[in-house]
């Protein structure tokens, strides 16, 4: 299939059984850059990819903050060395995705091929590149150990903390916290067990073929109180779909802002009863007037089990789900209500986030 950005990046084929992981480190390492953004009260570093010939560079909101709240310079420093300040072309809290473009960029860039996630199957082999540690062009590889996991972490405006590499015991900012700055991401992601480390952020992950099929943002990191405590990788990583990356930077690219499809529910985690059988599912606790669910009847109390036949066991996979959609698609709720499975379709509207 044709990159759905118009990536120069070479496909590569498998010579056997085995993924050339070899051939894929040697031709997407050009499009992956490092990140380093500086302001008055901090410093932090990520990774990127480019995206265009236009030196669009794709991005975690969360890596580029600092700059985007307090005005600071940003630096991308290309695979073979050369550095070039970047400015933001747009952000969007609500899927933690961001676009930057380098100044007076060069005409030799290697653009990513940006490819599809939904092919993916768990165990699939993946290869992420970024800069942990503030290691560049470090190479990982592993499998995909689960899609559609969904992913709920907070996106801190307020990188001075630290000295902007966050709160030692959680690098990517991933647990809930009580305070204004913090904007909750809630993500269908792809969850990889390639080694991931704070300074990953924001670098692509590959398939054999040398395709972007996500952009890394967070890991799973053992709590403080754990006897194995510490703020690195253990095997659990998690990466946001290429379609909802494409998707976002498209949006970015065009108007520096990006919309997202919603339901107008809040919603909560609990179990429902309907033909013998009890599920898991997403419990509508309200339903917002007007709202997409109000116009198609959906009631508080239905427990939504699935969405166009995927299954939501938990609120937040509804969530995740409906972000993945535009305004005006419609979708079939798998709904159960009074002891009753019914289907219901809804069609989604556009809610526009700063």
């Amino acid at each position: 299939a044709p990159p759905a950005n118009g990536g120069t990046v070479a496909s590569v084929a498998s010579t056997g059984s085995a993924p050339d992981w070899q051939a894929v480190a040697s031709a997407v390492s050009p499009a992956v850059v490092t990140i380093q953004v500086q302001s008055s009260s901090s410093t932090g570093m990520g990774s990127g990819v480019v995206y265009d010939a236009k030196g669009d560079i794709v991005t975690n909101y969360h890596v580029i903050a600092a700059a985007v709240q307090s005005g600071g310079k940003i630096q991308v420093t290309l695979a073979d060395g050369r550095i070039y300040d970047a400015e933001v072309v747009g952000h969007d809290r609500t899927t933690d995705l961001a676009v930057i473009r380098l100044v007076n960029p060069p005409s030799d860039l290697t653009v990513a091929r940006f490819g599809s996630s939904s092919h993916l199957t768990v165990g699939a082999p993946v290869m992420a590149i970024g800069a942990p540690l503030g290691l560049s062009k470090t190479v990982t590889t592993g499998i995909v150990s689960a899609l559609n996991r969904p992913v709920e972490v907070a996106v801190d405006d307020d990188s001075s903390k630290n000295n902007g590499q966050g709160d030692s015991s959680d690098p990517f900012g991933q647990q809930k916290r009580n305070q204004s700055s913090s904007d909750t991401v809630i993500t269908n992601a792809i969850q990889v067990d390639a080694s991931l480390n704070p300074g990953n952020s924001g670098g692509p992950l590959f398939d054999e073929k040398g395709q972007v099929i996500g952009i890394t943002s967070s890991i799973a990191t053992m709590s403080r109180s754990s006897s194995e405590g510490g703020s690195g990788s253990i095997g659990i990583g998690f990466a946001i779909p290429v379609k909802l990356a494409d998707k976002v930077a498209k949006q970015l690219i065009k108007s520096g802002t990006a919309t997202h499809a919603y339901l107008g529910v809040t919603l909560d985690t609990a179990g429902a009863t309907a033909d013998g059988e009890k599920r898991g599912g997403a419990k509508i606790t309200s339903v917002e007037s007007g709202s997409p669910a109000d116009k198609a009847g959906l009631k508080t109390n239905d427990v939504v089990i699935a969405i166009d036949g995927k299954t939501t066991a938990q609120g937040s996979a509804l969530t995740g789900y409906v972000r993945q959609y535009s305004a005006n698609d419609k979708v079939k709720l798998t709904v159960i209500r009074d002891s009753k499975k019914q289907d219901i379709d809804v069609t989604l509207a556009e809610r526009k986030d700063s």
